[in-house]
């Protein structure tokens, strides 16, 4: 079966991003990276600054504490509902069509179809600082706060996927932005769903 989803799962400051959207561009499909965010929100009646951050960060200083975040008489967190209304959007836009979607957790939902290509994008400390500070014009974003931010994400990842963020394993390829660049693990990728069948096995 030829692959028709690509979710880039991917380190802070990265540019995983940009590879999306450059390789939706030359595949000529949608990037799904806002929407999710404003199509969350719609549903859940939260503020996109909130869906934007919780949507995919953990708001705790470990798992354990995220574990025990306030939940209601249903046992449910706003973060749960959060999760569970923008897992249900992701899964309306996968019925669109053939798509490319970043980050929260798109490669764990999609987990049970075997036509999706799932990319984890990573790179030194010292590429993602320096790119973050030309993006930004902030000299703040140090070492570690970058390294908080990613931290997040795997707690995040964690709670609700059971699943090791960033683990080679989880993903069928990871590419290093700092050593590649972003056009070539963009030609990587797209060279991969034009010309590769998949035939794996449903996790």
């Amino acid at each position: 079966m030829s692959i028709k989803y690509v979710t880039i799962s991917r380190e802070y400051g990265s540019g995983g991003r940009e590879v999306g959207k450059k390789l939706a561009d030359k595949l000529g499909i949608p990037l799904y990276d806002r929407e999710i965010i404003e199509q969350t929100a719609f549903k859940t009646g939260f503020a996109e600054e909130y869906v934007k951050k919780q949507g995919e960060y953990a708001n705790a200083k470990n798992w354990i504490e995220y574990s025990f975040s306030a939940r209601n008489s249903y046992g449910m967190s706003p973060e749960d509902y959060l999760w569970a209304k923008q897992r249900e959007v992701i899964l309306e836009l996968v019925e669109k069509g053939p798509c490319v979607i970043v980050g929260r957790c798109a490669d764990f939902i999609l987990g049970d179809r075997n036509d999706v290509l799932n990319v984890f994008i990573h790179a030194n400390l010292e590429y993602r600082k320096n790119r973050i500070t030309e993006i930004y014009k902030d000299p703040e974003h140090t070492d570690k706060m970058l390294k908080d931010m990613d931290k997040k994400r795997k707690f995040n990842y964690r709670y609700y996927t059971e699943q090791e963020w960033g683990k080679c394993q989880n993903y069928d390829i990871t590419l290093d932005t700092g050593t590649l660049g972003v056009d070539n693990c963009v030609d990587i990728i797209y060279d991969i769903c034009k010309t590769k069948d998949v035939d794996k096995q449903s996790k």
